[in-house]
């Protein structure tokens, strides 16, 4: 669970709450490779952002597999405030946090992100094998380490997922 963050031309940001629904919530998590029961959660739940607002009025149907399949607005074009921040819970009624690490979070990568940056590659370091490690994540030019508060299992598997 956490506040949803893209990225986009080179930079992070946040999605606007307008239009925001349980439909995009299912898009995420799917996107992220969870299952549960989805919900979306609006007016900055998690905090407010920083930076820019990247995407407004995303209204997805709920069966793609990912955000950048949703018809939303064209990136940048909004009109709201950090207040209005969307976020997502994957599985509410189990307790299950999964923390979205990438500027303090996981954010939802959209695919063009990773053919256009190697930023938010992840990596494992350190291990006895390729399988195991401690895991880094390249930013803004460096590898950098992952704090480990809050991490659990399903951390993990993000990251496995993703290498």
């Amino acid at each position: 669970e956490g506040r949803v963050e893209v990225y986009h031309d080179g930079k992070w940001g946040t999605i606007c709450d307008d239009q925001w629904d349980d439909r995009d919530a299912e898009v995420v998590c799917r996107q992220l490779g969870l299952s549960g029961n989805p919900k979306a959660l609006s007016w900055a739940h998690y905090g407010q952002g920083s930076g820019p607002i990247l995407l407004d009025e995303v209204e997805c149907s709920g069966n793609e597999l990912s955000l950048d399949q949703c018809k939303k607005s064209d990136w940048g074009q909004q009109n709201c405030d950090h207040i209005e921040d969307a976020g997502v819970s994957c599985d509410p009624f189990t307790g299950t946090d999964l923390q979205l690490y990438a500027t303090q979070m996981w954010s939802v990568l959209l695919p063009h992100y990773t053919a256009s940056s190697a930023e938010g590659t992840v990596r494992l370091a350190g291990g006895r094998s390729p399988r195991e490690g401690r895991v880094e994540v390249y930013y803004n030019g460096d590898w950098g380490t992952v704090c480990d508060d809050g991490w659990t299992d399903l951390g993990a598997q993000v990251v496995c997922r993703q290498l």
